[in-house]
């Protein structure tokens, strides 16, 4: 497959980068010519993910962040902006999945406040100071990852469900409110793909999720990333406040 070069001198922030589905954004966009900022808490990973592309002269700089922490976001993007000088993307896909096969009558609360606090109030912080610093220079794109689960619901993932769907009414919102700035403001919601977050999944909740999918397989991190590379490439100029499917064939609308 060849390879463009569609993000030569641009800086982008990718979170959840240390595996599966961030990681594989990260170094799609940094093969077509990006530096990259990866954030993420699994330090060792992290660290080691920085080592291995810096040894093969990529730009690349790691940083320990939890994206529910609003004073530690804050400053990873000013130390972004320090090392690389501007952002041009941000692709926000930390995230965690929570209990499953778990009705809401069991679902523990504090689980359910964990999962807002990194899947949708994490989405809010990098969303607002990624925007902060876009908005000086003009332009930008931001990309967050929601799920199928925040369209269709997943039974017993309750906690989830809601707040992937909570994601979509960010990109919803922000789309329009920065749609005359040069700035878009897109989400990717994907079925079930094949990434070591699956190991926290029960079998019995992941079964049920693939049996939907008419094309009868998991999707890859290489197809998520192929066409996060594109959502925020300049050749999609014209879509805001959207959320493309990665589904299989699940959704179709």
């Amino acid at each position: 497959m060849k390879t463009e070069m569609r993000y030569t001198n641009q800086v982008a922030v990718i979170t959840g980068a240390a595996d599966g589905i961030g990681k594989a954004i990260a170094q799609r966009i940094a093969a077509e010519g990006a530096s990259i900022a990866l954030w993420d808490i699994k330090e060792e990973k992290l660290k080691a993910l920085e080592s291995e592309w810096q040894a093969k002269g990529i730009p690349v700089k790691a940083t320990v962040v939890d994206i529910s922490d609003e004073k530690a976001v804050e400053k990873a993007f000013r130390d972004t902006i320090e090392a690389f000088g501007r952002l041009d993307i941000l692709v926000n896909s930390a995230g965690i999945v929570g209990p499953t096969q778990t009705k809401i009558t069991d679902y523990p609360t504090a689980a359910f406040d964990e999962i807002y606090q990194v899947n949708l109030r994490g989405s809010f912080l990098t969303s607002k100071y990624a925007l902060t610093w876009m908005e000086k220079g003009g332009k930008g794109r931001i990309l967050l990852i929601a799920s199928i689960a925040g369209k269709e619901g997943n039974p017993n993932m309750v906690g989830y469900s809601a707040t992937k769907a909570g994601v979509i009414g960010l990109v919803k919102a922000l789309g329009k409110e920065y749609a005359a700035t040069g700035i878009t403001v897109n989400g990717l919601a994907p079925a079930v793909i094949r990434t070591p977050m699956n190991a926290d999944t029960a079998p019995e909740q992941l079964e049920y999720m693939a049996s939907k999918i008419p094309m009868q397989r998991l999707g890859t991190v290489e197809e998520v990333a192929a066409m996060a590379c594109w959502i925020c490439s300049d050749e999609a100029s014209f879509t805001t406040g959207f959320i493309y499917d990665l589904s299989g064939g699940r959704a179709t609308y």
